[in-house]
């Protein structure tokens, strides 16, 4: 049936309905009328649903969650004071490039999770880094998987030039496999990573950190062969 025609039939249909009717009578009662009262009357907020329903998603986290992404900011943070070591210790241009990739994309995963955790009404670590002394607050201590220990990071901050930069990718590729480590342990918890957002954080910190660990290890072999890092 052509558009046409089926709005034709729409209008006899109804003339023929409020006919049968024979519409109000005079002086009657007045049924429910166009306008603010009668529209807010039968309305629907769309607006309240879809607020509930983003209330509701956030609600679908569980403990090993929050574990997670108090974890993962901590092993961010210490990315952080590594990368910051570049600029400083005669890192090669590339390992700079690199550096400053890491930096910027952990410091806006940071601020993800704490918001995260702040909309959950969780704890919420705060990062303060001075050189390269880092204070987490608000988070377990233990070092993740994959972290520096307190020697490895005393090494690196001693290095200077090639050494720096072979230092400094041999250890970005134990610390990004923690991060990986982290992943699959929290894929593989029950009832662990519902959440969308939490889901699509995790899934990216995988697929990116994986990424750039075969980027750096190609960068280790070439200079293990005489050449500069790519």
């Amino acid at each position: 049936m052509g558009i046409q025609r089926a709005w034709t039939i729409g209008i006899l249909v109804g003339l023929g309905a409020a006919a049968c009717g024979g519409g109000r009578p005079a002086g009657g009662p007045a049924g429910p009328q166009p306008g603010a009262a009668g529209a807010a009357a039968g309305a629907v907020d769309y607006d309240a649903v879809y607020r509930a329903r983003q209330d509701s998603a956030r609600m679908r986290f569980s403990a090993a969650d929050v574990r997670f992404v108090t974890g993962m900011i901590s092993h961010h943070a210490q990315a952080l004071v590594m990368s910051a070591l570049a600029p400083t210790h005669g890192a090669s241009a590339a390992v700079r490039t690199l550096a400053a990739r890491i930096i910027n994309a952990q410091n806006d995963e940071i601020a993800l999770m704490q918001q995260w955790l702040r909309d959950r009404g969780q704890t919420v670590p705060e990062v303060h880094i001075t050189g390269t002394e880092l204070m987490v607050h608000g988070a377990d201590h233990a070092l993740m998987p994959g972290m520096l220990t307190a020697d490895q990071m005393r090494e690196l901050g001693e290095a200077r030039d090639s050494q720096f930069d072979r230092l400094f990718l041999t250890y970005m590729i134990q610390h990004h496999r923690g991060a990986v480590t982290m992943v699959h342990a929290l894929f593989g918890t029950d009832g662990a990573s519902q959440d969308d957002l939490l889901f699509k954080l995790a899934s990216d910190i995988q697929v990116d950190q994986t990424t750039e660990i075969a980027r750096m290890e190609l960068m280790l072999a070439r200079m293990s062969a005489g050449g500069k890092a790519p």
